[in-house]
């Protein structure tokens, strides 16, 4: 209910029509000198668009606010896409440090026991992985060999074959990768004893120590089943086999 107090002086619900001018002015002037303040803000941008089409009736189709909702909806997608880009750039980088870190530890040790001793502990820390086991195989059975079992857990000593049959599954002809990552539970404690029981995925490392030597492998196994997955990239696995491969030759030499 307007209520006339002065002549030239309205006011419309306890407000002056003069000050709502006022406002309205600097309102205006804010936008004509900043309109990237408007153009940015998408809930502003939404409500003008829906209030054009409201005013052009039901009739009427607006082809440019529906571009604008198509391009919107890109806009969104790109950014998802650029989030889920500097995401991956970043768990790599991470990744590519950890390993670093995992060498260069690796490297530190001067004896053949102290190597076993910090791959099973500080190298497998970094790696945030919970067992790791060398697996090397000789014609010789080696399973009651003192001098091997005063090694540690982290080394077995397996017949000719063993790798590719655990790799495989047993398959015979069955393609083996120099990196093998699978989400499984061990059959048997044969690789990594009682551990076998919560072992949940695994990371298989192909080593290849030069003619005339048997092969190797190193296993990593996780709890957590989703630590190693079979569509993960195995790049930088590879290339901390490869280091790995190059340490085993200076002690086996």
């Amino acid at each position: 209910m307007a209520r006339v107090d002065l002549p030239g002086e309205v006011e419309v619900n306890g407000t002056g029509m003069n000050e709502v001018a006022v406002d309205l002015d600097e309102m205006r002037e804010k936008i004509l000198s900043e309109p990237d303040v408007i153009l940015d803000d998408r809930d502003i941008m939404r409500a003008l668009i829906a209030a054009n089409e409201k005013s052009l009736g039901t009739n009427i189709v607006d082809l440019r606010g529906i571009a604008m909702e198509r391009l919107e909806s890109r806009l969104d997608r790109l950014e998802d896409t650029h989030r889920s880009v500097i995401a991956a750039a970043y768990d790599n980088l991470a990744g590519t440090n950890q390993i670093h870190r995992a060498i260069l530890t690796m490297l530190d040790p001067v004896t053949f026991e102290g190597f076993l001793k910090g791959l099973g502990s500080d190298v497998a820390a970094i790696l945030r992985v919970d067992c790791i086991r060398l697996v090397l195989e000789s014609p010789a059975n080696a399973e009651g060999d003192v001098a091997i079992r005063k090694l540690g857990d982290v080394l077995n000593v397996v017949k000719p074959g063993y790798i590719q049959d655990y790799v495989t599954h047993g398959r015979e002809g069955a393609p083996v990768r120099p990196v093998t990552l699978r989400q499984l539970r061990p059959e048997s404690e044969g690789l990594y004893g009682e551990a076998a029981n919560w072992i949940n995925s695994e990371a298989l490392l192909l080593l290849d120590f030069g003619e005339g030597r048997q092969p190797g492998m190193l296993a990593l196994g996780a709890e957590d089943p989703h630590q190693f997955r079979p569509n993960q990239a195995t790049d930088l696995l590879a290339f901390f086999a490869g280091v790995f491969e190059r340490q085993m030759r200076r002690w086996l030499s």
